[in-house]
């Protein structure tokens, strides 16, 4: 039966950039599917997770606060704060059947799956982290799923064709969907959170789709001589080894990848269709946070604030939405959450931090109306020395329109400044330039009061006035 409220899909990859989408203007890779979502629905070009890595991103905009604010700043963490209700319970509370699958990651337990949080809204749970074969039965359903169809998941890594599409987690998310959009459920609407694991290093697509995309045909990454000097003053702040990896066969696989989860994607939305609900239901594309690629000379995250790092795609789709829509102004994910609420007609928590964009969504607004005056994102002791081989770095990004700030707190006087206009991809640091030095003395003021008046937890509720 169908409900008179919006469903939501909410599909969210895994470490895909901002600028990996044909209608984007990317003509090296393949991804009809998202296109279509571009050319009819609206699209914030300019959006920007809140910390380039996966836990303290996923915490902030499920909880609605910067990571930081949320106390949640670290990959591994062995907890996630207690009373702090995520944007799925709030949703759940408006009568919404919620269903998550994949990847959740806002808390660790070591090697075993990641423990639940309470009261996390979802009457629907199909949990698959890092889609190895490492855990015990039972406990990772993506696994298990390989298992019955007869698979074996180590061997089929290890083997010349891979992953087949027949036993990928991005398959088995389909899979569960569909399965979940099946149900009967009466009147009641629905949300789907999916968090597929791909394009997450390691680079690892199907071959039958790595030989759709060949290294020699690739632009190859967004770097210049520059950057050497550069990333040796930053060598001190946490980032992940490159190793010997070649960027042109890097973005060839990642490619790949991406490729694959479009034509998943479009077997789910297909399904919508066969069903009659997808005129019935909002749906949105975005990820995490980005992948260097090889720009600067960097592969994979770390303590950067690069734009392929930290900007994402950031879709939404319904029929009668303002189709074909592009939106230039700075947002963050912090708004896609504050987004979800208007939806589903919640009221935001007086501690959500972030700004609803459906004036935009349903042309209330023209979308060149200005929604933020800045974008921030966090680093603070976000990954372990065992992937980047550091001893834990804390930074702060700062961007207010034209420029871009980034000051790496825990290695001392040193930071990076960027005109976006003149340098889009970051390659000219402004940091000692005698010229710029108003600008990025008014931008650390700018960022220091940000982080106080935004990040600072200033207790319980007062209830009494002395």
């Amino acid at each position: 039966m169908k409900s008179d409220r919006l469903n939501i899909l909410w599909y969210c990859t895994d470490q895909q950039r901002f600028d990996t989408i044909g209608a984007l203007g990317n003509p090296y890779v393949r991804t009809p599917v998202i296109d279509s979502l571009v050319e009819n629905g609206v699209t914030f070009t300019h959006a920007y997770c809140q910390s380039p890595i996966c836990t303290p991103s996923r915490a902030s905009f499920m909880s609605g606060m910067y990571p930081s604010r949320v106390h949640n700043t670290r990959n591994g963490n062995a907890t996630f704060p207690e009373n702090t209700p995520l944007i799925s319970k709030i949703i759940a509370d408006q009568g919404y059947d919620c269903g998550m699958i994949g990847k959740f990651h806002l808390q660790s337990s070591g090697k075993r799956t990641e423990p639940r949080i309470k009261d996390d809204g979802f009457r629907y749970w199909k949990f698959s982290h890092a889609p190895r074969d490492d855990w015990p039965e039972g406990e990772h359903d993506y696994a298990d799923w390989v298992r019955e169809k007869g698979g074996d998941l180590t061997a089929l890594r290890e083997s010349p064709e891979r992953v087949p599409p027949q036993f990928h987690q991005t398959t088995w998310a389909t899979d569960r969907a569909i399965e979940f959009i099946d149900e009967d459920r009466g009147d009641s609407p629905w949300m789907l959170n999916i968090n597929v694991y791909d394009p997450h290093p390691p680079f690892e697509p199907p071959k039958v789709y790595e030989d759709q995309f060949s290294p020699d045909d690739m632009p190859g990454p967004h770097f210049e001589e520059s950057d050497v000097e550069q990333q040796a003053k930053l060598a001190n702040a946490d980032f992940q080894p490159r190793g010997d990896m070649d960027a042109k066969e890097a973005q060839a696989k990642y490619y790949a990848m991406i490729a694959q989860i479009d034509d998943q994607f479009g077997r789910l939305l297909d399904h919508l269709d066969k069903t009659g609900q997808r005129e019935n239901t909002v749906i949105i594309f975005t990820s995490d946070h980005g992948e260097t690629l090889g720009d600067h000379g960097l592969m994979f995250k770390g303590c950067r604030f690069y734009e392929g790092l930290i900007r994402v795609p950031l879709i939404f789709s319904f029929p009668g939405y303002m189709a074909g829509t592009r939106c230039d102004q700075l947002v963050e994910l912090l708004d896609l959450s504050a987004t979800l609420l208007d939806i589903v007609d919640a009221p935001s928590p007086v501690h959500h931090q972030g700004e609803s964009l459906i004036s935009i969504i349903d042309g209330s607004v023209p979308p060149d109306t200005k929604i933020r005056d800045f974008v921030r994102c966090e680093y603070f002791d976000a990954l372990a020395s065992h992937f980047t081989g550091g001893t834990g770095a804390f930074a702060t990004m700062h961007r207010s329109g034209r420029y871009k700030l980034s000051v790496y707190h825990s290695i001392g006087n040193v930071g990076e400044l960027y005109d976006l206009e003149q340098d889009p991809w970051e390659h000219n640091n402004l940091w000692d330039c005698p010229n710029h030095q108003e600008i990025k003395s008014r931008l650390i003021l700018e960022s220091f009061n940000t982080h106080v008046n935004l990040t600072t937890d200033v207790g319980s509720e007062r209830i009494a006035p002395m």
